[in-house]
């Protein structure tokens, strides 16, 4: 099977386009072929296209239309923001955020970092090298 992430209830997506981006939500009804009912604690329930959607793998385990409360509780339960932060994905995700946040000297640092990372790197393997020969 070529697929491992289905549009089901309970699948939990990234919104990638329009004022939720970038957000985590959770499908608590699949409208049509091309709309969601999605839902998450800190948002409002409403519909949205499924191109505007990320499937992830991860996935809670609730009924069709939960409560808020209930999808709150779910979500706690199955611990998805750990998860999330845990997985490469939205690790990749929160370094972009810290990166965009930086100004001009912390980008100098950074670059600084890199430099002498590479210089201590390059040393190590010239040692190693000269040993091997």
């Amino acid at each position: 099977m070529p697929f491992r992430r289905f549009v089901e209830i309970g699948r939990v997506a990234l919104v990638n386009y329009g004022p939720e981006y970038g957000k985590l939500v959770v499908i608590v009804d699949v409208i049509d072929q091309n709309r969601a009912l999605i839902d998450h604690p800190e948002i409002v329930r409403k519909q949205i296209n499924f191109k505007r959607l990320s499937l992830t793998d991860l996935k809670v385990d609730i009924p069709r239309m939960p409560k808020k409360k209930q999808l709150q509780e779910a979500i706690e339960a199955a611990d998805i923001q750990n998860k999330w932060e845990k997985s490469s994905w939205g690790h990749k995700l929160i370094v972009q955020k810290k990166r965009a946040a930086l100004n001009d000297f912390d980008r100098f640092k950074v670059m600084v970092a890199k430099i002498k990372r590479a210089s201590i790197i390059r040393r190590e393997l010239s040692k190693l090298r000269k040993e091997k020969a």
